[in-house]
């Protein structure tokens, strides 16, 4: 049991992913992902700023969308929230 208490901080901490595509101009791009609760648009922004440095970025998607998920069976029930964003953008 305590080593399920240790864990949980693990599944609360966010991470952008960061993945190498190609734009629409055929260009060098980053697709950025940054779901879940614990992170926001920010998250995303920052780790733009952090691939392009003093360059910049421009943005060139942005999706993101918030549903739900519920689950039961005769033992329990489980509820929960889902939230997606992803931008893709490229450095200047």
């Amino acid at each position: 049991m305590r080593k399920l208490f240790l864990l949980i901080p693990v599944f609360l901490v966010g991470c952008t992913t960061v993945s190498k595509t190609y734009g629409p101009d055929g260009k060098e791009a980053y697709q950025l992902a940054c779901s879940g609760t614990v992170q926001d648009w920010g998250d995303c922004q920052i780790k733009a700023g952090e691939l392009c440095g003093t360059r910049g970025y421009n943005v060139l998607s942005v999706n993101g969308e918030q549903g739900s998920v519920f689950t039961a069976n005769p033992q329990s029930a489980f509820g929960s929230t889902t939230i997606y964003r992803n931008m893709m953008v490229s450095c200047k």
